[in-house]
């Protein structure tokens, strides 16, 4: 008979320390600090093997915007696993599949648009990437072959998205390996910076841009974008007229629009996704991480009717040769239409623009400390940039007053969850001024 796991911290950490490889994760940091082990979670917090309590200040990687242990989600996934566990979607279909696809063209600015489901968020931007570069060939364009991103934009670490969004810090050791997409500068983070203001600075923060576009607009298949925040680059803010103006651009010049909605969308802020803060309708949108609410791994790739319609397999066939083994899985289909029925029943997307306004009032608080170069806030997406890279304290000083914080370069922000009450975001806030401060005088010390 199998003998019961011992889940004791100690136990568990010395376990974990011999085989789990850690994603993000420092080895000396494993090796030597008494990270928590995490056995439940329940709505905003989660509670580790001493059962200790922590606020979820990043929504376990940007996805739990629910929270956890919501019993309709939780039904959801039970209620499907007794039915149907996995079907594949090749040349045949299972109910939650068709449901959820039709739910979610259903919630985007315009009609006719078509869902390919994968496991991850590269994998959706990747299948993004392959639809438009296939596109161009069906209509006859294959010189269209490059993409334009971001720099310090990401789109995931497959090789295929590092070349989208090349960041030093996590890809230097694949730059000679890997083809890089063509770069322009993101949009100017804050207009106040260059003296300006948001609706004037367009033109200027948009200079290299121009340029970059213009000298290869005619070979390119796509540009590809996270929308309005580079969450990666450290919650990096641009306006929405910024990108009104791509999308422009890109209708101007017949050039796809991606919008990487992974980490935007799903009501993070205040919208249902960021590019309608800007009026647009990107040709694809990529969904992960809230589309389940966290709870399993999907994601999806929306591609418009016009896009689709190209990859006909007749008198030539362009059927579209690409898929994911689990994609559109039952459990994880169910459980994202139940995350929709909760976010239409619940008006998830308006009670996190009213928690964002809560979060932007609290982090003014933050201006006026010594250490702080910035603070910006996005709905439920707040960031407190500072002067020189925090302590590697910070975290611990956090987590021991009851909230989980994972610092990006010298930016620590704060992603919870968007059902979070105002006296959790004020409980997180005053919790992470407080380490700010403490980490500030050891510093200073």
């Amino acid at each position: 008979m199998a003998q019961p796991i011992n889940q004791t911290s100690t136990s568990m950490r010395e376990l974990d320390r011999r085989h789990l490889w850690h994603p993000y994760s420092k080895h000396s940091a494993i090796h030597s600090e008494p990270f928590p082990i995490m056995t439940r979670g329940r709505g905003v917090h989660l509670y580790d093997a001493d059962d200790r309590a922590y606020i979820d200040g990043i929504s376990s990687w940007w996805c739990c915007n629910l929270g956890h242990s919501r019993p309709d989600l939780v039904t959801a996934l039970q209620r499907q696993s007794d039915q149907l566990q996995h079907s594949i979607l090749g040349n045949m279909s299972h109910p939650a599949a068709v449901h959820l696809a039709a739910r979610l063209a259903g919630i985007f600015p315009t009609a006719g648009r078509r869902v390919h489901f994968a496991s991850d968020g590269a994998s959706a931007v990747e299948a993004a990437c392959k639809i438009a570069l296939q596109y161009r060939h069906a209509i006859g364009e294959p010189h269209r072959h490059k993409f334009l991103s971001l720099k310090n934009g990401y789109h995931g670490d497959t090789l295929a998205m590092v070349s989208l969004g090349f960041i030093d810090a996590f890809h230097a050791p694949f730059e000679h390996m890997i083809p890089r997409a063509q770069q322009a500068p993101a949009p100017c983070p804050d207009a106040r910076h260059l003296g300006m203001q948001p609706h004037s600075c367009t033109a200027e923060c948009l200079a290299a841009f121009r340029e970059t576009f213009a000298a290869h607009a005619d070979e390119l298949a796509a540009v590809v974008l996270e929308p309005l925040c580079q969450g990666a680059a450290g919650m990096r803010l641009y306006h929405r007229d910024a990108l009104a103006e791509i999308a422009r651009l890109c209708v101007e010049h017949d050039v796809l629009l991606i919008a990487d909605e992974i980490a935007t969308g799903y009501g993070r802020t205040g919208r249902m996704f960021a590019f309608e803060h800007a009026g647009i309708d990107p040709d694809i949108v990529c969904l992960g991480k809230g589309l389940t609410g966290g709870y399993l791994p999907m994601s999806a790739t929306v591609v418009t009717d016009r896009i689709y319609a190209a990859f006909t397999d007749k008198p030539e066939d362009h059927t579209f040769y690409h898929g994911h083994t689990f994609a559109g899985n039952p459990i994880a289909a169910a459980t994202a239409i139940a995350v929709l029925d909760a976010y239409r029943d619940e008006d998830i997307v308006e009670r996190a623009a009213r928690a964002g306004e809560t979060l932007r009032r609290q982090l003014e608080a933050f201006v006026d400390e010594p250490g702080v170069a910035d603070v910006r806030c996005l709905g439920m997406i707040g960031a407190v940039e500072l002067k020189d890279a925090p302590s590697p304290r910070l975290p611990e000083t956090c987590m021991a007053r009851g909230l989980i914080v994972r610092p990006l370069g010298n930016v620590v922000y704060l992603m919870l969850p968007l059902v979070a009450e105002n006296k959790i975001i004020v409980e997180a806030t005053d919790i992470l001024l407080d380490g700010v401060r403490a980490c500030a005088e050891l510093g200073a010390g």
